[in-house]
């Protein structure tokens, strides 16, 4: 038995009490299903600025009334620090999802991502130190290792920030280092790789690429491609980001994992060329055709040329054994993807 099946059975012996901030978006409510389905209390919080009621709808339909009845949902802001005391209380182990991400975002509007990345991280921080919660793991990101040019990325090693988004979860990594260092409240950042999966919203200016392209594909739409193709990514499927989220939560009694980030990922690299040709013979494994090109154009700006994770340190420290790397990802996400995408 792994590490992490020796977890999930514990928790289902001793169900806890979890708040997931951003608890409507991509992340969080796969997450929240998770959690629900391990019989868990999950408290949610969200302002549905990027997350969507759907996908709290979806995960409904996914659980049982039982399970579903074990989740509380709090509407609220995490820049409201009061929201933040609320949803904090009497709660076990705090998952921090909330954030505004992406790079093009933050460079159009730095003020609300600064308000929300840092603002509202701070909040959180300050809340749940106040309530004495057991564990306290936030995301953070790989674009924290903005222009440092080794492969691959290993978390003591970053460059400088790339975009205002990589700076406001840079400062997240900071201000949780104080307060470990000034209040002695150990946190967990984990640093996430290009995280895919079901409920990731494919529409926006601001749209991850896989579901980008994959809605695309199935609507016979053009696909454009940001520079030559061979920028590559480190490409994490969801269950393995829900996986390192468990196990960092729970590591309480590990003093080797607090007050520390880890690289949340599979330690490989997928050019964007490659990652096209997956995504279609994917789509055409089930029946759904398609043999288009994609267009390319200019490299957007901020975006750093390669990215691959070292996840040595999450595996020896947290026991990490990613389940899916990308292709298996992609098959088990794409009945997903083909029927709400459609």
């Amino acid at each position: 038995m792994t590490k992490y099946e020796q977890i999930k059975k514990d928790l289902l012996g001793s169900p806890k009490t979890w708040l997931i901030t951003g608890v409507a978006g991509f992340i969080g409510s796969n997450l929240l299903e998770y959690l629900l389905k391990l019989n868990q209390k999950v408290v949610g919080l969200d302002n549905f600025a990027t997350g969507h009621q759907h996908n709290l709808d979806e995960v409904q339909g996914e659980v049982s009334a039982d399970q579903w009845a074990m989740f509380t949902f709090i509407e609220g802001d995490i820049r409201n620090l009061d929201a933040c005391k609320k949803a904090v209380s009497e709660v076990d182990y705090v998952l921090h999802q909330a954030a505004l991400g992406s790079v093009p975002r933050s460079i159009n509007d730095p003020l609300t991502s600064n308000d929300v990345n840092i603002s509202g991280f701070l909040n959180m921080l300050v809340a749940a130190r106040e309530q004495g919660v057991s564990s306290f793991t936030y995301a953070a990101s790989s674009s924290t290792y903005g222009d440092h040019p080794a492969l691959p990325k290993v978390e003591e090693n970053i460059g400088n920030p790339l975009s205002p988004y990589a700076v406001t979860k840079y400062v997240n990594e900071l201000y949780a280092d104080v307060f470990a260092r000034t209040y002695g409240f150990n946190t967990i950042g984990l640093r996430y790789f290009n995280v895919f999966g079901k409920r990731q919203d494919p529409n926006g200016a601001y749209a991850a690429v896989i579901p980008k392209w994959t809605a695309a594909l199935i609507s016979k739409e053009e696909v454009f491609v940001n520079g030559d193709g061979e920028t590559s990514r480190d490409f994490c499927f969801i269950e393995n980001v829900i996986q390192m989220n468990i196990l960092a939560a729970t590591a309480t009694a590990n003093e080797e994992s607090k007050n520390s980030v880890f690289n949340v990922a599979i330690g490989d690299r997928t050019t964007l060329n490659t990652l096209y040709e997956s995504i279609q013979n994917s789509l055409n494994a089930n029946d759904v055709k398609c043999k288009s090109k994609p267009i390319y154009r200019e490299f957007r700006a901020g975006d750093v040329r390669h990215s691959q994770a070292d996840i040595s340190k999450a595996q020896s420290i947290l026991n990490y054994e990613p389940e899916y790397r990308i292709q298996q990802g992609i098959d088990k996400a794409m009945p997903w993807y083909i029927r709400y995408l459609k």
